[in-house]
């Protein structure tokens, strides 16, 4: 199974040229999965964006709104090949003047048979807010347990506004404990290219710029995917960084970088 992450950048930039752009680099990787963020829709301006890649792709989306912005709503989004049997969300923590953060799951169906839980979120991005990231990532874990059964894979893809060494990436990856609590997801990236720095926002990309008051080239868009069992399940294969170079035109899909990553479903 391929499951491909990327935030989207709303409708910043030249959004129409890049739409173009996430589309082809999209259809030539060809994700079973695609977790999306900063999906944007407003009415009699832009048509939701996950559902036109759905549409161009051929594949079933679901979408969850996290807060109104610019006349419409933002949100995160799931794009799947498979049939998509369940879906659910949950608002996570928040803080006074910080935007209402989500996460979106769907159980979908590989040919295989065998029910595969995906889950995408968006945290907070503000440098001092790690506390309520840890937050957030202990209710995305606690929510994601609450949904799934014994021995089903979960992945959990997202921007996490986070580099690997903060707490509340830690966390995830078993390595520390919040709120009483202890997790465990294996970090696709880290575990297939254990020394490299995997830049996913990066001062090469010049879409990066407007927001160069906050500290480029860091690793903030993640992969995780529950503990491999004896049977192979949840095995992971490849991580890569992509949609990291602009088109023929110049344009770049992104102001941030996308994962792709094959597993054992």
């Amino acid at each position: 199974m391929r499951i491909l992450t990327l935030n989207i950048w709303q409708e910043q930039g030249p959004w129409s040229q890049r739409m173009d752009a996430i589309c082809d680099a999209l259809e030539a990787l060809a994700p079973d999965l695609i977790c999306l963020q900063e999906v944007r829709e407003v009415p009699q301006k832009i048509p939701n964006q996950a559902e036109t890649l759905a549409e161009a792709l051929g594949m079933e989306y679901v979408y969850e709104v996290a807060q109104p912005w610019g006349g419409g709503d933002e949100g995160i989004a799931i794009l799947s090949r498979d049939p998509v049997r369940r879906r659910v969300s949950a608002e996570l923590p928040t803080g006074e003047g910080r935007s209402r953060r989500v996460v979106l799951g769907a159980r979908v169906e590989p040919s295989s048979g065998v029910g595969v839980w995906v889950f995408t979120t968006h945290l907070a991005y503000r440098l001092r807010d790690g506390a309520l990231r840890e937050a957030q990532v202990v209710a995305v874990d606690q929510f994601i347990e609450a949904q799934r059964e014994d021995g089903e894979t979960v992945v959990l893809c997202g921007d996490f506004n986070a580099i690997p060494e903060a707490d509340e990436i830690r966390y995830l990856k078993g390595l520390t404990t919040l709120e009483g609590r202890r997790a465990y997801y294996q970090d696709a990236y880290c575990l297939l290219h254990p020394s490299a720095p995997g830049i996913t926002w990066s001062s090469e990309n010049p879409y990066t710029e407007p927001m160069a008051f906050l500290p480029r080239d860091r690793r903030l868009d993640y992969v995780f995917v529950s503990p491999p069992t004896k049977e192979g399940r949840g095995r992971i294969y490849s991580c890569d960084i992509v949609c990291n170079t602009p088109n023929i035109h110049g344009i770049w899909p992104s102001d941030h970088y996308a994962l792709v990553t094959v597993i054992e479903p």
